[in-house]
């Protein structure tokens, strides 16, 4: 009797293992450490995940990815994709594993982080989001525009009072488009004052430098003056050398960096897996032309005398770089006349006059500058500073893009296949890096970067971010000629529990989370 009671209690008593939401079982796991792999189950309950075990007994619902890799989802710290609230599925960028996006960079990001995050969580969306706050936005605001002059007392307090509200409201840190109007007429003083306010909240200083080409190692110095001056880790964007001239100069480069991380600077970058950039056209103007917009431009065109300077700036220019034309810009979108679209500016000058003289290519520069502008993309990079730059381990991976609306101009392929091209193209195909690495490089490092806390890792108490692909599949199907096509080769992506792609596809789901910065 004795006995048959201490089984009956045993029965009772001895606790049930607890099923959870969903177990992903069979898995490949890359836990984004940048350990080599386990097969392991993950084990997932309300948004986050419970477990990571050799097997996990039961859940609601199993997902059997044998063969498959299983990766934190892939967080993409270099977006513009203020546009979520239009388009919040955010397709492009789930379809190719990313699960979070940082927004605002290059200086430019919605004023009033509160507002836009009340909007989003209003509507609904699919990635997670965060943000930073923009120097540029912030600049423009305060001081009205394109102004060459430091700010006053006033308006530095200003600034600094905009940068405190960002912060507060959950910024990651400030950005700058130093490259861009209003940055360029910003001084170093100004940058490092602004700077010493997103410092005071833990935050990072991201710059789009001054200059990716001929001037690069002076605008790295100065990021690296700002983050010691402030005291902060800084975070160079798009990591590039721009301009014939530049090419080769990888090594030295990554040095430079080095160098300034041994004596102290908290220094990162990220970068694209393309040799072609994208920006406005009008960066191919001389920042004094363009300042006050397309009407002051009109205006300083009808001066002839401008208009010979300008000419003349920009035919020196292409000397320069070691070009004889503008056959390397591709109009990308002109929302005035979509026949460009697609078109370099020698055969758009070609449509336009009948004629393709460099006299032709700057008038039409400039005429599409003064009609609303266009985006282009810019075939200026090296693939051998590429590949240095990529597996410098502290590189990580992002696209420089928006949300997409497919078939709309011909925008640069980045947008639809960035992380997938660096998975497929650069580490199974050509093997410059290790999966596990490649996915430490999408995860972890920018999760712990940008202080994404709980994100980045596949590990107890983290988020469940997930994103589950074929290694041997993956693959960016967008090119220059068709970028608008899907990544392929993800079998699912999970946001915070959450299944949203299933097969490639994605399934309407919206349980995105705006992700604050927290002091």
């Amino acid at each position: 009797m004795r006995f048959l009671a201490l089984i009956i209690y045993c029965i009772t008593f001895t606790p049930a293992f607890s099923e959870v939401d969903l177990v992903i079982r069979n898995g490949l796991v890359y836990d984004g450490s940048g350990e080599p792999p386990k097969l392991a189950d993950i084990g997932i309950e309300k948004g986050r995940i419970t477990s990571v075990a050799a097997k996990i007994p039961r859940g609601k619902m199993t997902l059997d990815v044998k063969g498959m890799a299983v990766a934190p989802g892939f967080i993409d710290v270099h977006t513009h994709a203020e546009n979520i609230l239009s388009q919040p599925k955010g397709e492009n960028f789930l379809r190719m594993g990313v699960t979070t996006l940082v927004l605002g960079n290059c200086g430019s990001s919605k004023l009033n982080l509160a507002d836009f995050f009340i909007q989003l969580s209003e509507r609904g969306f699919s990635p997670n989001i965060a943000s930073l706050i923009g120097h540029g936005t912030i600049r423009k605001q305060v001081m009205g525009g394109s102004i060459r002059r430091p700010p006053t007392a006033i308006e530095l307090i200003q600034m600094q009072e905009y940068i405190e509200k960002g912060m507060r409201d959950g910024a990651l840190g400030m950005s700058t488009g130093l490259i861009y109007l209003p940055g360029a007429f910003a001084k170093i003083e100004e940058l490092i004052a602004l700077s010493k306010t997103v410092s005071a909240h833990r935050g990072i200083y991201v710059s789009h430098m001054r200059s990716e080409g001929t001037n690069i190692f002076m605008s790295v110095n100065e990021v690296c003056l700002i983050a010691s001056q402030a005291k902060l880790p800084a975070h160079i964007s798009h990591l590039k050398l721009a301009g014939k001239p530049m090419w080769g100069k990888n090594a030295q480069l990554l040095n430079r960096l080095d160098e300034a991380r041994k004596k102290g600077v908290r220094l990162t970058h990220d970068q694209y897996a393309y040799t072609a950039s994208s920006t406005s056209l009008r960066q191919l103007l001389p920042d004094d032309v363009v300042a006050g917009g397309a009407a002051a431009l009109a205006r300083r065109m009808g001066d002839e005398a401008q208009r010979v300077k300008t000419f003349d700036w920009m035919k020196n220019r292409l000397l320069f770089r070691q070009r004889n034309n503008y056959s390397y810009v591709v109009i990308a979108y002109h929302k005035k006349d979509n026949r460009y679209n697609g078109l370099n500016v020698v055969e758009a000058a070609r449509l336009r006059y009948g004629k393709d003289t460099l006299d032709h290519q700057i008038s039409l520069i400039v005429e599409i500058e003064i009609n609303g502008g266009a985006s282009a993309v810019f075939h200026g990079m090296n693939e051998d500073d590429a590949r240095a730059f990529l597996i410098h381990p502290y590189t990580m991976f992002a696209s420089d893009s928006s949300v997409r609306i497919l078939n709309k101009g011909i925008p640069h392929p980045r947008g639809y296949g960035n992380a997938a091209r660096f998975l497929g193209h650069y580490t199974r195909d050509q093997k410059q890096l290790k999966l596990e690495e490649a996915v430490r490089k999408l995860t972890s490092l920018p999760a712990r970067t940008f202080q994404l806390k709980g994100r980045g890792m596949l590990k107890a108490g983290y988020a469940a971010d997930v994103v589950i692909f074929d290694p041997k599949e993956v693959r960016d199907n967008a090119t220059f000629k068709r970028p608008h096509a899907y990544s392929t080769g993800f079998k699912y992506v999970i946001v915070n529990g959450r299944i949203v792609v299933e097969n490639d596809r994605h399934n309407g789901a919206g349980p995105g989370q705006i992700i604050r910065h927290i002091r």
